[in-house]
């Protein structure tokens, strides 16, 4: 195996902060809340026709994969700062670009970032975040979109998202 994962997610300290005591409460108290929901509707009877039970288990799968989701983002994230101000597109950036003839405002990186805010997210792993990253202002480049067509993407600006 190589040491070189996929890239790191960046965070800000707040992000963090949120993110991980988000996990504390799913992995401590909410976990011990869904067990106990799932024992009382078992408790009601016949498994087969306990919706109550079906809900509750359905509800701590997805808690588990959150749990997952988040353990693994919180320990291969790069928290601090934003990236330097220096106009390049990468993760952490807000990026204004001219795409297929539109302009677009958008954050490079992980939603969970951008929290609870109505933020555009592009993925640095997308076609387009990946096209992007590493270009400056005045920079245009084309990629191949998933639908198969070339879109072209010229950078107007790229700043630290401050949060």
């Amino acid at each position: 195996m190589s040491t070189h994962s996929a890239p790191v997610a960046w965070l800000t300290q707040e992000s963090y902060n949120r993110l991980k005591s988000e996990l504390e409460h799913l992995s401590g108290p909410g976990r011990t809340e869904i067990v106990a929901r799932i024992e009382q509707a078992r408790s009601e009877g016949d498994l087969k026709e306990n919706g109550g039970y079906h809900a509750a288990k359905e509800e701590q799968g997805k808690a588990e994969a959150r749990i997952r989701q988040l353990t693994h983002l919180l320990n291969n994230a790069h928290v601090g700062e934003a990236p330097a101000d220096d106009g390049v597109v990468e993760p952490g950036m807000m990026v204004s670009a001219k795409i297929a003839g539109d302009v677009e405002n958008f954050l490079l990186g992980s939603r969970e970032v951008a929290g609870d805010t109505d933020i555009d997210v592009y993925s640095e792993k997308s076609p387009l975040g990946a096209a992007i990253q590493g270009t400056k202002a005045g920079d245009t480049v084309t990629y191949t979109a998933p639908n198969g067509k070339q879109i072209t993407v010229e950078i107007i600006s790229a700043t630290p998202y401050v949060g």
